[in-house]
């Protein structure tokens, strides 16, 4: 087997983005361009490595990156997140730079992708890795199907013959010791001169550049309108395995007295109060009406079918269980969650000092960023069973992606 390593050129500045904050790691459904681009890679199971190249200035926003990717649960498998390497001046530069920082392991493939391709999928991947077991050079591309004109200044001079052009795109994939060598020498010959893809440099030296089929949904993001475009694109399909999503949305509620106690639990954090809440399980009231909005969101049923509160067998139990359950069940039908929000009804606890931990919590149980989370507290005025302080209610709503049939 051929060892494989992803090098992601993220170095750049974006000048034509229109944003202080570089495009690579503005927020994209949830999610960062960037940390898209990184899933899209991360536990294939050809890839042995990713290293990425990054702007010194941007150190701090890369980590905050895999730390994301970290805290929520996304399966690396095998593949390894190398350090960081700090870029040049241009791209080839970086990608050059990148390429030397792989000389001690020296792996038999390599493929260079743009951080700003969050939407590459595993048949894209896989089809430039197929063709490189026999292949030096291989690019994904797409045939030009607009008419091409050349202009002189607001005039057209000439209509271009469009039948042998494509668009190229990444991953560009390399047998690494070639495109290695290959940099060098463009950089022996022509200190100073800028290509603007690896397949350009490969060419320069004498390699013989195959192509295999890109994908319409492998874009590039170059400008806020782009950025725009991915986010409403995002809302209804995935490109990472070309599936078409439909949104459904669940509710839940739940309530449950007061007895005797010195704590309450609620969505998964324990609070001083000077009664607890009566139930079969922790009672936590805010878990439990999550766990019906998700269950409901897909049609399966509530929480008493598969956690009967008759069962001694859930007695104590922490709510966390149930809500992980409702996980399951969503990832299994090949479902993600979009957002939360939960409501918690009572005159006491104050909940507001506890609800940022509460969102930490909720985040790690379903593996969403907290910013896909809402909890908040409101009263009846006094009025009804929590308005008398004899116990507490929460109500919950749930936004769930699932393939369409």
């Amino acid at each position: 087997m051929n060892t494989c390593t992803v090098l992601i050129v993220a170095a750049g500045r974006g000048s034509r983005f229109g944003s202080e904050l570089p495009k690579q790691y503005c927020p994209l459904r949830g999610d960062t361009v960037i940390g898209l681009t990184l899933k899209a890679f991360i536990g294939h199971p050809d890839i042995n490595a990713i290293r990425v190249v990054i702007h010194p200035d941007d150190l701090e926003l890369y980590k905050k990156t895999i730390d994301q990717i970290s805290s929520f649960g996304f399966a690396l498998g095998d593949t390894a997140i190398l350090e960081p390497v700090f870029g040049g001046a241009s791209r080839q530069e970086s990608v050059s730079i990148g390429l030397e920082s792989l000389s001690e392991t020296a792996p038999d493939l390599v493929l260079i992708h743009d951080a700003a391709r969050p939407f590459v999928s595993a048949r894209v991947i896989d089809r430039v890795l197929n063709a490189l077991q026999y292949q030096s050079a291989v690019i994904p591309a797409l045939a030009v199907n607009d008419t091409l004109k050349r202009r002189h200044e607001r005039t057209v001079s000439e209509t271009v013959d469009r039948s042998q052009l494509v668009r190229a795109q990444t991953p560009q994939g390399f047998r690494f010791s070639e495109i290695q060598r290959a940099h060098r020498h463009a950089q022996e010959l022509s200190p100073g001169a800028e290509m603007t893809d690896d397949a350009a440099i490969a060419e320069y030296a004498g390699l013989m550049v195959n192509i295999v089929d890109g994908s319409e949904d492998n874009v590039k993001i170059t400008s806020q309108q782009d950025l725009q475009m991915a986010e409403r694109a995002l809302a209804t399909k995935d490109f990472m395995t070309s599936k078409d999503y439909e949104t459904r949305t669940g509710a839940g509620f739940d309530v449950h007295r007061f007895e005797n106690g010195d704590s309450v639990t609620l969505c998964g954090v324990s609070i001083p109060h000077i009664a607890s809440l009566a139930g079969h399980s922790d009672a936590d009231v805010g878990l439990h009406a999550l766990t019906d909005a998700l269950l409901g969101a897909i049609g399966e049923g509530d929480i008493g079918f598969y956690f009967p509160p008759n069962d001694p067998k859930w007695r104590g139990v922490a709510s966390g269980v149930f809500v992980k359950k409702a996980y399951d069940l969503i990832a299994e039908q090949g479902g993600r969650i979009v957002n939360v929000d939960i409501t918690l009804i009572c005159e006491h606890p104050k909940i507001g000092p506890h609800c940022a931990i509460m969102k930490e919590t909720i985040a790690n149980l379903l593996q969403i960023p907290p910013t896909r989370i809402s909890v908040k507290a409101t009263t009846t005025e006094q009025l009804g069973f929590t308005g008398r302080n004899e116990g507490i209610a929460a109500q919950a709503i749930a936004s769930v992606e699932i393939p369409k049939d």
